[in-house]
């Protein structure tokens, strides 16, 4: 079940008993200047606050399902034993790219530059959004909304022709890129 305030979105899994948060979302905006220290920050936020931090780089996703789908295969696989990585950040990165190859998925990550972001983190954890918010400012928005340009770039990013696009229907791309998500559990 997916709740959402005015700022952050959060993901309740289902247990049957009283549901227990497994990730956190919230949209952002960044200019990283140096890539190596933003990371290494991450890196320190997460650790002092035991948790995972993921950063998606929304222009390159189908929304935020796009980056829930990449952290549930994400967990799924690491709970399995089944992970392609060594790091669920770099697993979920993985997944969103619906790609084996660590480069690729890499670059649906933050970059230099400005950056409109998808941050997870999970599980959630007390004050992490507080110590990010030194480092990121946090939006409204959510890029869920695809218009024809973004349309045509998931279309080359995903490899989706327009055969496809034709067959499924234009308002089904979101569908069509999260069939490459799940498709990664294949080609394992």
């Amino acid at each position: 079940m997916l709740l959402a305030d005015s700022q952050h979105y959060f993901v309740l899994e289902d247990s049957g008993m009283a549901p227990k948060k497994s990730y956190e979302f919230r949209s952002a905006v960044v200019t990283v200047k140096d890539l190596n220290v933003f990371l290494s920050t991450l890196r320190e936020i997460s650790l002092s606050h035991q948790t995972h931090i993921v950063c998606f780089d929304a222009e390159k996703m189908a929304g935020l399902a796009h980056a829930e789908a990449a952290i549930r295969h994400a967990q799924r696989s690491f709970s399995k034993g089944a992970a392609i990585s060594n790091s669920f950040e770099m697993e979920a990165l993985l997944y969103v790219a619906g790609s084996r190859q660590c480069s690729i998925a890499a670059s649906f990550g933050v970059h230099e530059g400005e950056n409109h972001l998808f941050i997870c983190c999970c599980p959630p954890a007390k004050g992490v959004w507080n110590a990010l918010a030194r480092h990121v400012d946090y939006v409204s928005e959510t890029w869920d909304n695809l218009k024809p340009q973004k349309t045509e770039r998931l279309m080359a990013l995903f490899g989706i022709t327009s055969e496809e696009v034709e067959a499924a229907g234009t308002d089904q791309t979101t569908a069509l890129v999260l069939e490459r998500v799940a498709l990664l559990d294949v080609m394992k």
